[in-house]
């Protein structure tokens, strides 16, 4: 019965958001105001043949992660929030565990950034969010699960993303996102599929291993990143971090100067017909 009532849960709630309310083009006729499920899917970072089978109650036990990961996409109030994690057996995340909740008002604030590649990560740099600018500038992540998800892993684990790094730079940059991942394991002792992720990666990089072990320290800062996009070559832009007071999210936003020739490359990656 939960299984069931999960499913119709998900399927009302992306029946009564409209892909304006979700930051995504409506594009073409459509049959429903709604949210197709490919576009919760993509939302979510998910498959669309998961989103099927959950509405159709023919998925059972969806992760925390997951029910985050669609009650965010699907903009749930509070309360909704709450009882969407109830109806999939599991307890409401509590204060000792990483939030993963993306707030109205962000979601507000990325809608004014549709045109600005945007990725949203929780306090341990797993993805939560990546609005179509993003996608298209670094990479779609939707088909990417579990730790592949987590930028810690992906840098010291993955394979090679899209952004070029001299030998410096990415040292300082991998130990400023292992001292971000202590810190939040530090704040959140009770979150188990943290504990997991270091445990993972120290099982599977010996560089991340060592800085953690020596306790290595930084901070993330604005930089410079080259970017080798696979159609408009290398683009060097600037990347912020913002980070949301009271939630532990992290923006992370790309932009480049007006009127030089990453301004239009940028323009051309992130074009409505690059992003569709």
């Amino acid at each position: 019965m939960a299984t069931a009532e999960f499913g119709k849960a998900v399927r009302r709630r992306r029946d009564r958001v409209a892909p304006g309310d979700a930051g995504l083009p409506a594009g073409g006729r459509r049959r429903a105001v709604g949210l197709r499920r490919e576009e919760l899917a993509l939302l979510a970072g998910i498959s669309v043949d998961y989103v099927t089978r959950l509405e159709q109650g023919r998925a059972s036990h969806p992760s925390a992660q997951v029910v985050e990961a669609l009650a965010g996409a699907l903009r749930m109030p509070g309360e909704e929030r709450t009882q969407l994690f109830q109806l999939a057996g599991l307890a409401p995340p509590g204060p000792d565990t990483v939030p993963a909740y993306i707030p109205p008002s962000v979601h507000r604030m990325l809608d004014r950034l549709a045109g600005t590649p945007v990725a949203v990560y929780d306090a341990t740099w797993t993805l939560l969010l990546a609005n179509p600018p993003y996608t298209a500038l670094m990479g779609d992540p939707s088909q990417w699960r579990g730790n592949a998800r987590n930028a810690v892993w992906r840098n010291l684990v993955g394979p090679p993303g899209r952004a070029r790094y001299t030998p410096e730079a990415r040292a300082r940059f991998e130990a400023a996102l292992v001292s971000d991942l202590r810190t939040a394991a530090v704040r959140y002792p009770a979150d188990e599929r943290l504990k997991q992720l270091v445990d993972d990666l120290r099982a599977h990089s010996a560089r991340f291993a060592g800085l953690w072990d020596s306790g290595a320290s930084g901070r993330h800062e604005a930089a410079r990143k080259t970017i080798d996009h696979p159609d408009a070559g290398p683009v060097t832009l600037d990347c912020d971090v913002l980070t949301v007071a009271g939630s532990d999210l992290r923006i992370m936003l790309y932009t480049a100067e007006p009127g030089t020739g990453d301004a239009g490359r940028l323009a051309e990656i992130t074009a409505p017909a690059a992003v569709r």
